[in-house]
C-alpha cells in the first residue's frame, strides 16, 4: 500500500520479491519532501527545518527488501507530521481555535514541542510564523497519519500470519552529541525495547551483541527506550516484537551541512550485516514460534 496526495507519494512500501523473513522495517522520520506552503509558513530556512529528521536512514536500511523484508518509508518530513506519536498529541497554543475534546494536550511530548504536529525542530527552533487552523492540523492526521499506520498494521499482521511471529524494527537516528547520563560515552547505537515490554530480551541482547562484535558501542534503552510505534506495536506475549534502533548521526553525516560522510557506505554495510544476523537468529526459532514470546 502506497499513499499519494495529488502527484506526491506521502509514503511507500519497498517490498521484497518474496517476504522470506518475519521482519518489517520502518523509517518514519527520514522524509525530506517539504511542501511549499509548509516552508512558506515557517520561520526556518530549508536547512534548519531539516535538523530533526533522521537523515538518510531509509538509505541505511535499503537492503531490507533484498534480504526478504518490507521497508516502509515516509517521504513527508517529521517537522510536518510525526507518526511516532499518538494520533492526537497536539499543542493548543499552536492553533487558532479550540481543539476537539479527545485531543491529548497534556503529554510530555506536547509540552516539549514535539507532538504529532511538532512546534519545534532540534535546538528549540520554532517552526511556524503564526498559528495553524484546527482544520489544517486535523487534515494532516486524517490524510497521512492514519493511512500510514493502517499500512504499518497491515504489514505487521501479514508477517505475523505468514510466519507465526512478527518483528518490527523501527529505524531512527540521533544527534552525535548524545551521551549516556553521568558519563562521556557517546553510543553508536541505542536499542530500545521499552524496558523489556515491547520485545523479547533475547532479541535486544542479540542486537547489542551484533553491534559490539562489529566494533560499535551499543546500549539499551537509555536515553531512548522507544516511542509510540515501539510501544504500540510490540506485544511479545503474542509473538509481536518491536525494537527501536537509534543510529548516531555523527557516524555517517555531517551535522552542519547534512551531507553524507565518506563513512556512509561502511555504516550501511554494517546495518545490512546486522539485519542478516537478526534474521538468522530468528530463523533458529522457526520451529518454536513461542520461544521468543516466552522470554
Amino acid at each position: 500500500m502506497d499513499q499519494s496526495t495529488g502527484d506526491f507519494q506521502e509514503f511507500e512500501v519497498r517490498e521484497p520479491a518474496l517476504q522470506t523473513i518475519p521482519f518489517v522495517f520502518n523509517s518514519p522520520h527520514s522524509g525530506n519532501h517539504f511542501p511549499v506552503d509548509f516552508l512558506a509558513s515557517s520561520h526556518l530556512d530549508s536547512l534548519s527545518i531539516r535538523r530533526s529528521a533522521d537523515h538518510y536512514v531509509d538509505e541505511l536500511f535499503a537492503d531490507a527488501p533484498e534480504l526478504g523484508a518490507p521497508l516502509l518509508v515516509a517521504h513527508f518530513p517529521r517537522a510536518y507530521l510525526d507518526v511516532n506519536r499518538e494520533p492526537y498529541e497536539l499543542d493548543p497554543r499552536m492553533f487558532d481555535g479550540p481543539l476537539p475534546p479527545y485531543v491529548n494536550i497534556g503529554s510530555m511530548r506536547v509540552a516539549g514541542g514535539l507532538g504529532t504536529i511538532p512546534r519545534i525542530v532540534a535546538e528549540n527552533m520554532e517552526i511556524y510564523r503564526k498559528r495553524l487552523s484546527v482544520d489544517e492540523g486535523l487534515s494532516r492526521i486524517e490524510a497521512i497519519y492514519k493511512p500510514y499506520h493502517a499500512c504499518l498494521r497491515k504489514l505487521i499482521a501479514r508477517t505475523h500470519a505468514r510466519f507465526g511471529i512478527g518483528i518490527l524494527i523501527d529505524c531512527h537516528s540521533m544527534p552525535g552529541n548524545v551521551r549516556l547520563s553521568g558519563s562521556d560515552v557517546r553510543p553508536d547505537f541505542i536499542i530500545g525495547d521499552r524496558y523489556g515490554t515491547s520485545a523479547s530480551a533475547e532479541l535486544s541482547r542479540a542486537a547489542l551483541q551484533f553491534f559490539d562484535d562489529m566494533g560499535f558501542s551499543a546500549v539499551r534503552n537509555k536515553p531512548y527506550a522507544g516511542g509510540f510505534i515501539t510501544e504500540h506495536y510490540g506485544r511479545p506475549v503474542r509473538g509481536l516484537h518491536a525494537l527501536q534502533i537509534e543510529i548516531n548521526r555523527g557516524l555517517y553525516v555531517d551535522e552542519v551541512t547534512l551531507e553524507k560522510k565518506a563513512e556512509f557506505p561502511l555504516v550501511a554495510a554494517a546495518l545490512s550485516t546486522f539485519m542478516r544476523q537478526m534474521a538468522e537468529l530468528v530463523g533458529d526459532f522457526a520451529d518454536d514460534a513461542g520461544a521468543l514470546a516466552a522470554e
